[in-house]
């Protein structure tokens, strides 16, 4: 049985599969029903992606026949929720992931695919215009700021979300929706979305695969670390996580 102070302890919605297949395939069908959801309020549909292996698996199977041919990709406008400061090429870009997995192989317009400058010199400068460009097309949300359909985020071993690292900067950051983030593995440099352009979003939702990232939900169950930040303040909150990381 999963751990109490692990599940027990974590806000929102929780949903456990045996396998992180499993876990992909559910967050493909929590997508497709957000994004149907979005469309018909709204007339399209916002999110956020997130880098890592777990988002790898989910990118391809949106992208397979399962799912491509299920879902309007001309609703979608796509954002993200961190990028590493290298070239948009480079295999360490969450954008050449998204490129490679997903994006490149589905139907969406290339305009509505707003990459995270990271590449540039300046990366303050970088987050402004970024932070700008969510303000200026997105509709606003709690306290003024952007509102994304959908947040996709991710979970390091030390905590982390999006690039919101242990005791950095990034973490105190309130009156932006981006920011630059200093990670503690390379690339080190990033940009980030900030704790209330995150906790704007209509939907957040949590990805989290394999046994090494147990304890790391154990402390964000306990509030110690900036995973723990991430409350969205009118939207929902769902955890999917895989039999491992749950100690099932």
């Amino acid at each position: 049985m999963a751990a109490p102070d692990v599940l027990d302890g974590l806000a929102g919605h929780r949903v456990v599969s045996p396998t992180p297949e499993l876990v992909a395939d559910t967050v493909a069908t929590w997508i497709a029903t957000q994004a149907r959801h979005a469309a018909e309020d709204h007339g399209s549909f916002s999110i956020a992606l997130s880098g890592g292996s777990t988002p790898r698996l989910l990118n391809e199977m949106l992208a397979g026949p399962q799912w491509q041919g299920r879902i309007d990709w001309s609703t979608w406008h796509v954002y993200f929720a961190d990028e590493r400061a290298c070239p948009p090429e480079d295999p360490a870009s969450n954008y050449h992931l998204a490129m490679t997995t997903l994006l490149g192989r589905v139907p969406i317009d290339p305009a509505h695919v707003h990459r995270m400058p990271a590449d540039w010199a300046d990366l303050d400068a970088a987050a402004k215009d970024y932070s700008d460009l969510l303000a200026g097309s997105l509709p606003s949300g709690s306290g003024g700021a952007p509102r994304l359909d959908m947040v996709l985020l991710g979970l390091g071993e030390n905590g982390h979300t999006a690039s919101l690292f242990p005791g950095t900067p990034a973490l105190e950051v309130r009156d932006r929706w981006a920011t630059r983030g200093l990670a503690d593995y390379e690339p080190f440099d990033r940009i980030t979305l900030t704790y209330p352009a995150i906790n704007a979003a209509a939907a957040v939702g949590f990805m989290v695969t394999g046994a090494a990232k147990h304890d790391a939900l154990a402390a964000t169950a306990r509030g110690e670390v900036p995973a723990s930040g991430i409350h969205p303040v009118t939207g929902t909150l769902a955890w999917f996580l895989d039999a491992a990381a749950a100690a099932e």
